[in-house]
C-alpha cells in the first residue's frame, strides 16, 4: 500500500564516466539492484555499469545467484568464464563495441581492458534482483578469519611452514 512512482525510479546518471583511479584493480562497478531501486522487489532483474581504466580487470569472480550478460559500450574487452570441474574449460573472446557474451550462473569470470591508452565501457544485465558477487582472491586470500596458510599452500601446489 506504500509503493509509490519512486519505488521504480532511480537517477543513476549511468551515462557518466566513473572513477576508476582508487580501484586496486581499475575497474568500477555501479549495480543497481533491488537495494537502490526498490520497484526491483521479486522481477528478477538487475544491471550494473563497469567502467574499466586502461588494462584495468574486472577479477574472477562468480554470481551465486544469477546469469549474466555484458554489452560492450566502449572500448574492448578480453572475456571469459571457467566451466566447473573436472574439465575447468575456459571460453573466452575479445569484444569489440557492441559486441554482447554470456556469463552462465555460478561460473568464475572475468573482463579485462587490453588497450594500454583507453577505457572501456560495458552495461551487463543480471537475471536476479540480488544477484551477490563473490571475488575469487578476495574471499580465498581476505577471509575473517584467514584461511590457514597450509590449507592455501596444499589448495594452489605450494608449499606450507611445515
Amino acid at each position: 500500500m506504500a509503493v509509490c512512482a519512486d519505488d521504480f525510479f532511480k537517477a543513476a546518471n549511468l551515462d557518466k564516466p566513473r572513477d576508476t583511479i582508487k580501484s586496486k584493480v581499475g575497474s568500477n562497478v555501479t549495480l543497481i539492484n533491488v537495494m537502490q531501486l526498490p520497484g526491483l522487489n521479486t522481477l528478477g532483474i538487475s544491471l550494473a555499469r563497469i567502467d574499466y581504466a586502461p588494462l584495468g580487470e574486472n577479477p574472477p569472480h562468480s554470481h551465486p545467484r544469477t546469469t549474466e550478460i555484458l554489452t560492450v559500450l566502449e572500448g574492448n574487452l578480453y572475456v571469459g568464464f571457467v566451466t566447473s570441474n573436472p574439465n575447468n574449460t575456459l571460453f573466452a573472446k575479445v569484444l569489440n563495441k557492441g559486441d554482447v557474451f554470456v556469463f552462465p550462473k555460478g561460473l568464475i569470470h572475468f573482463q579485462f581492458n587490453p588497450i594500454h591508452d583507453k577505457p572501456a565501457v560495458a552495461l551487463a544485465a543480471l537475471s536476479s534482483q540480488n544477484p551477490g558477487a563473490i571475488t575469487i582472491a578476495n574471499a580465498v586470500f581476505g577471509s575473517k578469519p584467514l584461511i590457514s596458510d597450509d590449507i592455501l599452500a596444499k589448495a594452489f601446489g605450494g608449499e606450507g611452514d611445515n
